[in-house]
C-alpha cells in the first residue's frame, strides 16, 4: 500500500475491505515515520500507546461486522496546540516542554469519537507565531517537497506529514494564514472554516479573536470528511456557533454552474510572483469553463491587512501569554524575586519571535497608545468585514492566490520579520474577517515547487467553498505552469 497516496476515502475504504488491518496500517506509518522524520522534522511526539489502542478497538469494532465510524482507522496528526489527554502538550514551546495536558481539546476527542487513530503531535512555529515553522523552539520542519526550503507556518509540521505520507490527513490552526500558507506551500489542500464553526476548546490560544481550526488532506473530499467529524456547536467553547452543520459530502462533485466567483485585483498586484499569477489565472480559467461566471469585484481595504493584524494579533497574543510566568504549569527559573522568577522563566521559556509579539502587543495596548494603534486597528478590521460583505452580495466565492511566492528557503527571511509577516499578505484578511477559506494545489513552478489557489466564501458556507475548489481540483489535476 502506498502511503504518499493514501486519502482517508481510500484508507477507510481499504479498513471496510479488509484489504488491511487498522493495526497494521498504524505499523505502516510508524515505520515510516521512523524512516523518513529525521529529516522533516513534522512530529514532536508520537502517541503510539494511545493509537494502538484505538486500533485494537476499532478492529475489533471490523471483526464482530458492527458498523464502523466515518473516520474508522485513519491515521491523523494534530498540531501540538491542541492538548491531548496524558500526552505531551507543548505549542514547540520551551516553557511547556514537558506539559502533560490533563485533558483532550474537543477537535481530539470528536476526531477519535470518529474512529481516527492519533498517531502524534505535530511541529508548529512556537504558540503558532510564524510563518516558515523556523520558529519551533525545538526544530525547524522543512518542506517535503524540497528539504532546502520551509514547509509554511505556522502549521508546517501538519502539512508536511501530510505532504510527506507521514499522517492521510492532519489537525491544524490558522490565525493568519497558518491552515493556508503551508498546504500551498506543501501542495496539500487545507480548509479554514468560519469563526466559530469548530470548537476551540483546548486550543493553546495566540490570538482569541482569530485562531481557527481546521484540517488539512490530500483532497478537497479529505477536507469535507474532515469537516463534517468536527464541525458544530460546542458547550465548552461559548464561541462557536449553533449553526445546522450540512453534509459537506454532497457539497463536493456538485457543478459550478450559475456560480459567481469573484476576482479582486488588490491580490494580483505588486509583489505577486509571476508563475504563481500564471498558475491561478489558470485555475480561474478552468472554473470559467465548468460554468462559473468570473466576476471582478474590489475589497479596497486589503492593503491595511498586515498592519492590522499585526496590532490586533500581538494584542491578544500579550495577554494570552501572560499566564506562562512559572507559577501556574510549565517551566519555571527559580529567582530571589516574584519578579526575577517570572523574568528567568520568561527569558528562558520563550524564542524570540515569541517575545518579539508579546513586546509589541504590550506596547499597543499600553496607555497612551491604545487609542493611536489597538482601537483604530479594530476600526480597520471592520472596514474589511465589511469589504467582504459588500463583495458576497455580488459573488458566491472569491479566488485569490493563497501565497505571493513559492516556498522560500530556509533561512532566507528570518533576519527580516516584516518580509516574513508580508508573507501572509493574501491569507490575513479572512481571518480578520472570520470568513472560510481553503487553499488548494493549482500547478508547480519551473522549479517543481507547489502553488496554492484560495477560495474564501461566505460566513458558514464551507459547502460552496469546498464545491468550487472541487471542481478546481480536478479541473487542475497534472497541470504545471
Amino acid at each position: 500500500m502506498n502511503l504518499d497516496l493514501l486519502t482517508v476515502e481510500s484508507a477507510r475504504t481499504a479498513l471496510l475491505e479488509k484489504q488491511i488491518s487498522v493495526t497494521a496500517l498504524v505499523d505502516a506509518f510508524y515505520a515510516k515515520i521512523a524512516a523518513e522524520d529525521a529529516a522533516i522534522g513534522a512530529y514532536l511526539t508520537l502517541s503510539k500507546e494511545r493509537a494502538y489502542r484505538q486500533a485494537a478497538r476499532i478492529d475489533a469494532l471490523a471483526d464482530k461486522g458492527d458498523a464502523l465510524p466515518p473516520l474508522a482507522g485513519v491515521p491523523i496528526a494534530v498540531k501540538d496546540v491542541f492538548t491531548t489527554r496524558d500526552i505531551r502538550t507543548t505549542a514547540a514551546s520551551k516553557i511547556l516542554e514537558n506539559f502533560i495536558a490533563p485533558y483532550d481539546a474537543t477537535v481530539v476527542e470528536r476526531l477519535e469519537n470518529a474512529g481516527a487513530i492519533i498517531l502524534g503531535k505535530t511541529n508548529c512555529d512556537e504558540f503558532a507565531m510564524g510563518s516558515s515553522n523556523e520558529n519551533s523552539g525545538f526544530r525547524p520542519v522543512r518542506n517535503p517537497r524540497d528539504p532546502s526550503r520551509v514547509p509554511g507556518g505556522s502549521s508546517g509540521g501538519s502539512a508536511a506529514a501530510v505532504a510527506a505520507g507521514m499522517a492521510v490527513a492532519s489537525i491544524g490552526s490558522d490565525t493568519g494564514g497558518s491552515i493556508r500558507q503551508p498546504a500551498a506551500f506543501c501542495g496539500v489542500v487545507g480548509l479554514m472554516p468560519t469563526y466559530g464553526r469548530i470548537s476551540r476548546y483546548g486550543l493553546i490560544a495566540f490570538a482569541s479573536s482569530l485562531d481557527h481550526p481546521g484540517p488539512f488532506g490530500k483532497t478537497v473530499k479529505d477536507a469535507a470528511l474532515m469537516l463534517q467529524v468536527l464541525a458544530g456547536r460546542d458547550p465548552l467553547d461559548s464561541t462557536t456557533a449553533d449553526v445546522p452543520v450540512p453534509n459537506y459530502s454532497d457539497s463536493v462533485g456538485q457543478p459550478v454552474n450559475g456560480l459567481k466567483v469573484g476576482v479582486p485585483p488588490e491580490y494580483f498586484g505588486e509583489g505577486l510572483d509571476a508563475e504563481v499569477r500564471a498558475a491561478v489565472e489558470v485555475g480561474i480559467q478552468e472554473l470559467a469553463k465548468a460554468g462559473a461566471e468570473i466576476v471582478p469585484i474590489s475589497l479596497p481595504h486589503t492593503p491595511y491587512a498586515i498592519p492590522t493584524y499585526y496590532v490586533v494579533a500581538t494584542a491578544e497574543a500579550s495577554s494570552n501569554l501572560a499566564r506562562y510566568d512559572g507559577v501556574r504549569y510549565g517551566m519555571r527559573c527559580e529567582g530571589k524575586t516574584l519578579a526575577e522568577m517570572y523574568r528567568r522563566t520568561r527569558d528562558a521559556g520563550f524564542g524570540p519571535e515569541v517575545k518579539r509579539r508579546i513586546m509589541l502587543g504590550t506596547y499597543v495596548l499600553s496607555a497612551g497608545y491604545y487609542d493611536a494603534y489597538y482601537l483604530k486597528a479594530q476600526r480597520v478590521r471592520s472596514l474589511l468585514a465589511r469589504d467582504f460583505d459588500e463583495a458576497f452580495a455580488k459573488v458566491d466565492a472569491i479566488v485569490t492566490p493563497t501565497t505571493p511566492t513559492p516556498a522560500f528557503k530556509l533561512g532566507e527571511k528570518t533576519d527580516d520579520p516584516l518580509a516574513m509577516y508580508l508573507a501572509d499578505i493574501y491569507t490575513v484578511t479572512a481571518d480578520l474577517a472570520g470568513v472560510p477559506g481553503i487553499s488548494i494545489p493549482c500547478g508547480k513552478n519551473k522549479e517543481g515547487l507547489p502553488i496554492g489557489m484560495q477560495i474564501l466564501g461566505k460566513h458558514f458556507d464551507e459547502a460552496t467553498v469546498l464545491r468550487v475548489a472541487h471542481v478546481a481540483e480536478h479541473a487542475l489535476a497534472g497541470k504545471n505552469i
